[in-house]
């Protein structure tokens, strides 16, 4: 990787469960745990006047659930609103909880709010027994096919209640939070339609997980969408972040706070395009998405990361034969396999 500027973390300490800590005026981060390899997950209070704006709300455990109660009876604040950047149960487990708690309602965008009840309800095209119908026709093995069945609905297990209802959130429009004037960026790739904040004021991006400073967020592809070029979407998106000044502090939803946006950026548009020349490599005789999970994770993977790992191979190649990088060939299996076009057809 060509080297690029570094990135500056203006915060050397993390706040600890149940406590914040500020990072500009009326901004306070909040450091919640997940039940995963990522342990944490940062989310956000706004001051707002006399109350305080919530944005995301951690993933539905019981210790977390603890901690927010901690911090609204030592803030001792109303909630104004509850802002849920998107869909992810990391990000909105406990919206409908916190909502019911202080009366608040719940702000997203639409497609996050549809793409949450689809996957809760487990409509066709997002239940598990057609992501995994989808990751047998991509080549992956019965042993972890088995294992994501048996593991069921991990979504639901997160959220242990949907809100019923929302206030709309949409790209360009603007949020007034205690004096300042709030962006909505709506972002696409990661989740349906990802609402990342930015105060010009303040000099404050909350990007949640459309721009993270050490690891890129999982690009995957849905059975609903199975030819989806959800990389794409995901690249042109963050382009959109060049646009802020590059002394923009950066508040992420794994990680540190950091400063250095632009390099950021341009740091993940290479990641990408290092994964896409590695699997062309590998692609010299035909592979499948499950054959490829290899060259780019080459590390022993849980059943929940398997998930993850799929969903990102397919959306690698779908981005490759959409630019006419791959194409498919078939060989009668139902596999479907992929070979660089490079090559002679």
């Amino acid at each position: 990787m060509t080297a690029q500027p570094r990135l500056q973390y203006p915060f050397d300490t993390l706040p600890e469960t149940g406590q914040w800590l500020t990072v500009a005026p009326g901004v306070h981060w909040v450091r919640m745990p997940l039940p995963f390899a990522l342990d944490h997950i940062n989310l956000w209070l706004l001051d707002d006047g006399g109350a305080v704006t919530l944005v995301d709300t951690g993933f539905g455990l019981p210790e977390v659930q603890a901690a927010w109660t901690h911090i609204l009876e030592t803030l001792g604040r109303p909630v104004a609103r509850i802002v849920v950047t998107h869909c992810h149960p990391d990000h909105l487990g406990l919206a409908a909880w916190l909502s019911a708690q202080t009366g608040a309602e719940v702000h997203m965008t639409q497609g996050e709010f549809l793409g949450a009840q689809a996957l809760w309800h487990q409509l066709p095209g997002f239940c598990v027994d057609d992501m995994v119908a989808q990751f047998r026709h991509h080549g992956l093995d019965d042993a972890r096919l088995d294992a994501l069945s048996r593991r069921g609905n991990a979504y639901r297990k997160g959220i242990p209640a949907l809100p019923g209802h929302y206030e709309r959130l949409v790209d360009g429009t603007t949020l007034s939070i205690g004096g300042h004037e709030w962006a909505v960026i709506v972002g696409t790739g990661h989740s349906p339609e990802h609402a990342a904040l930015y105060c010009a004021d303040l000099g404050i991006l909350i990007s949640g997980d459309m721009l993270l400073p050490t690891i890129s967020t999982n690009i995957s592809v849905f059975a609903a969408t199975p030819h989806d070029d959800s990389l794409a979407r995901f690249l042109d998106s963050i382009k959109r972040f060049k646009r802020l000044p590059d002394s923009t502090l950066v508040l992420p939803s794994h990680g540190r706070p950091f400063k250095g946006i632009h390099a950021r950026v341009d740091q993940l548009h290479e990641h990408h395009r290092e994964r896409c020349d590695a699997l062309l490599a590998a692609c010299t005789t035909p592979k499948c998405a499950g054959d490829l999970l290899e060259t780019l994770f080459p590390r022993e993977l849980d059943t929940h990361q398997v998930m993850f790992a799929m969903g990102e191979a397919i959306a690698h190649v779908n981005y490759l034969v959409r630019g006419r990088e791959l194409r498919g060939v078939g060989d009668g299996s139902g596999v479907a396999r992929y070979v660089s076009n490079a090559l002679p057809e």
